[in-house]
């Protein structure tokens, strides 16, 4: 296993609050060249519960190249505070997905959790859009 660098941009969604979701992350080098894309489709979930699937995800498809370190980038002000430790996690729904997001982040030299407006993480969230249209 290396120790490469990798660039995450996840997003997660759902049609309805809960309601239709999917979880969409785009793997960059450390130059911004992407590496690949990935989505899911969850079925029904929360906003939240999608977005923490989109860093689970994320995660686990990065450590199929690295173990290195991640900067991960989010439009989720919420998840990243939170994986971040700065708010604590309440929602039992979330708690457990914390929990994955938290045992596959440890297995990396570092794992960096930065917000970003949604205007920057258009990929991802076209990947969500593109597995909810599928699923309908």
């Amino acid at each position: 296993m290396n120790d490469q660098k990798i660039i995450i941009y996840a997003d997660g969604g759902s049609r309805g609050n809960p309601g239709p979701s999917a979880c969409g992350v785009v793997l960059k080098d450390a130059t911004g060249k992407v590496i690949s894309n990935h989505s899911k489709y969850l079925g029904e979930a929360t906003n939240n519960q999608a977005e923490y699937n989109g860093v689970i995800l994320g995660l686990t498809e990065a450590l199929k190249i690295t173990n290195g370190e991640i900067d991960f980038y989010l439009d989720s002000l919420l998840a990243v505070n939170q994986l971040n430790q700065t708010f604590k996690v309440k929602n039992a729904g979330i708690q457990t997905l914390f929990v994955k997001a938290w045992n596959l982040s440890v297995k990396f030299k570092k794992v960096k959790f930065f917000h970003i407006p949604r205007e920057q993480n258009k990929e991802a969230d076209k990947l969500v859009n593109i597995e909810l249209d599928n699923n309908k």
